[in-house]
């Protein structure tokens, strides 16, 4: 398993952005498929976005589409999610987590063993 840390959250207002980093610590990050997942006050953890390991392949909830991005950078051992034209409804504590050997079909929060312990994302109108 590896070990994440998020950072980047914080308070904009709508249609602003923000790049989100979630580091991890250990010598096969490269392995690892890569999501972002958010939660807000009396949802269910929701699936974002996930970057299979080869780094090749990427998925989307259909909300975000065309608004968020998610890269890696294995020299650092950090995955990115940026986010613009934020919307209210994105306001969540946004975590990600990390799959070895996941495919961009890992969209379930049960397919993840690795969390980081999330950052907050509020976004104002």
């Amino acid at each position: 398993q590896v070990q994440l840390v998020e950072s980047g959250g914080g308070l904009v207002q709508a249609g602003g952005s923000l790049r989100l980093s979630c580091a991890a610590s250990g010598r096969t990050f490269d392995r690892y498929a890569m999501g972002w997942f958010r939660q807000s006050p009396g949802k269910e953890r929701e699936f974002v976005a996930v970057l299979n390991w080869r780094g090749d392949s990427t998925n989307y909830l259909d909300a975000v589409k065309g608004r968020f991005s998610i890269s890696r950078d294995n020299a650092k051992n950090t995955v990115y999610l940026q986010m613009n034209s934020l919307k209210p409804e994105d306001t969540a504590v946004y975590y990600c987590a990390a799959q070895p050997w996941g495919s961009s079909s890992s969209t379930s929060a049960g397919m993840f063993g690795s969390w980081g312990q999330g950052t907050q994302v509020t976004v104002s109108s």
